[in-house]
Order: C-alpha cells, then sequence, then structure tokens
C-alpha cells in the first residue's frame, strides 16, 4: 500500500541550486493520494472540538478547504499582504530568502473559537510562526497545527512546539 510520500515528487534545484522541492502538487492531482492526505490530516481531530481551519496561502487552501468540509466548520485563509479584500491584520516574517507579510481579515476568528492550522509544508516555520501570531490577535485557540510534510534539518516543528503548539505531520524529508 502506497504512503504519502510515496505521491510527492522530488524536483532537484528548484526554485534555487541546491535546494530538493518537495511538489505536492502530483499527491493532489492522484485521487487515492489526495484522499489519503485529507483522511490521515483529519483523523487526528476526529471527535475534537474544532471551529474553524486556517489555511496558509496557497496549498494549505486546497488542503483545509476539504479539511472544514470533513469537519463540518468553517475555513478561513491567511494570505499573502494585499489580497484579501476586506480590512485585515498583518504580521510579518522572515523567509530564507528576505520578508513576507501575511493577513488574516479582521472578523475572520472570533475570540475563543477553537483552530485548526493547515499547511503542505513546514520548513523554517516563519509562515505558520506569523498566521499564530495573526490567530491569536484575534483571540483564537490553537487546537494544533497539520502539515503533510516536515523538513527537520530547517527547525520549523521545534520553533512551533516552543510556543506552546501541538504539531502534526504525514511525513518527513531530510534537507532542504
Amino acid at each position: 500500500m502506497k504512503k504519502v510520500q510515496d505521491y510527492i515528487r522530488t524536483i532537484p534545484d528548484f526554485p534555487h541550486e541546491e535546494i530538493m522541492f518537495r511538489d505536492v502538487t502530483t499527491l493532489f492531482a492522484d485521487p487515492r493520494g489526495f484522499r489519503l492526505a485529507i483522511d490521515q490530516m483529519l483523523h487526528p481531530y476526529v471527535g475534537i472540538k474544532i471551529d474553524k481551519v486556517v489555511g496558509l496561502e496557497a496549498r494549505g487552501f486546497i488542503l483545509g478547504g476539504a479539511i472544514a468540509h470533513q469537519l463540518s466548520v468553517g475555513f478561513v485563509p491567511i494570505r499573502k499582504q494585499g489580497k484579501l479584500p476586506g480590512k485585515t491584520i498583518s504580521e510579518a516574517y522572515t523567509l530564507e530568502y528576505g520578508e513576507a507579510v501575511m493577513e488574516l481579515h479582521d472578523d475572520a476568528i472570533q475570540p475563543s473559537e477553537k483552530i485548526l492550522v493547515v499547511d503542505d509544508l513546514l520548513a523554517t516555520g516563519g509562515t505558520a510562526e506569523a498566521s499564530i501570531k495573526l490567530i491569536e490577535r484575534l483571540g483564537g485557540e490553537i487546537v494544533s497545527c497539520a502539515f503533510i510534510i516536515d523538513l527537520p534539518a530547517l527547525g520549523g516543528r521545534t520553533k512551533l512546539e516552543k510556543m506552546g503548539m501541538d504539531v502534526t505531520v504525514l511525513c518527513e524529508f531530510e534537507g532542504e
């Protein structure tokens, strides 16, 4: 039986030399692979109180929407700066190659709502950390952060766990 990581393609030297890009589009394109990933990401949260799933731009939208549907809860996107049409709050963070800003509608999460944060890949944890800060500024209580892939060498999981976050991942890949 195939595992989630068997559906993930590796593309060497993308977007830069010496980077092994973990491409989840091949996982999403395969109906069995996609169902396997969603089912495995969803499983730890069945029966746990969750009010909303927050998906991080962009592949977190695909995963988060499917998981929110299965849990029968709302979905909230966290996007890169300038992409949301309403009033937003912002959080800057550091990338491997510079800085970026994530935004969340200021009315997307109500105080005490239980939130599941979802994305495809956990690398340095910068995007997830910024997103957690946005959710907490609105009073959301993060139940867990769920990812398909962890790149342990980049330390993102450790960063989030030091913030007090529960982190679940479906598979790990060595390197960057």
